[in-house]
């Protein structure tokens, strides 16, 4: 078995994110194989979603499961508060998406589903020293998000409503 093929394994086999470093270790190659790796996956038509965690293969959502888009505006300070909203109210935060005047939609995959997702992103974030996509748009931005339960979702809306996040108009 080839290294591509090897790396679709360990992420078809996974539940959650592998991380560029620890398939670099694997696979036996440099991080950057990896990223060329995924590169040539990409052009053949695999969709490998890189996320602030690491690579993963989209998963088919639970049966049930509703997708929401979200508008949102808040300070770069807010955003702890925003996604720990949504998290504690049981929805899963996939990606977070900016209309730059330039490049048209920029999209970062995000798949956030607990206080302790939210905690690491925002680590990481603090760590890399990057800025989140929404400074860009004065912070504006969408979040897709998925739920099971219309009554935690719709109390997550009011809440973010309460707190002026919500963009409703």
């Amino acid at each position: 078995m080839g290294r591509k093929e090897q790396l679709m394994d360990i992420l078809a086999n996974s539940q959650e994110p592998v991380a560029g470093r620890e398939l670099a270790d694997r696979l036996g190659v440099s991080r950057q194989v990896v990223v060329q790796h995924v590169a040539i996956l990409r052009a053949r038509g695999v969709e490998v979603l890189a996320t602030s965690r690491g690579y993963m293969l989209p998963r088919e959502p639970a049966p049930y499961t509703r997708r929401a888009v979200l508008a949102t505006k808040h300070s770069p300070e807010e955003t702890e508060e925003e996604l720990f909203i949504l998290v504690d109210h049981g929805v899963k935060v996939l990606n977070v998406l900016v209309e730059h005047p330039l490049y048209g939609e920029l999209c970062g995959n995000l798949m956030l589903q607990s206080r302790m997702d939210v905690q690491r992103f925002l680590e990481r974030v603090k760590a890399e020293q990057a800025a989140l996509l929404s400074v860009l748009t004065d912070g504006v931005h969408l979040h897709t998000v998925e739920y099971q339960d219309s009554q935690s979702f719709e109390a997550a809306l009011a809440r973010l409503s309460e707190k002026g996040y919500l963009i409703t108009d």
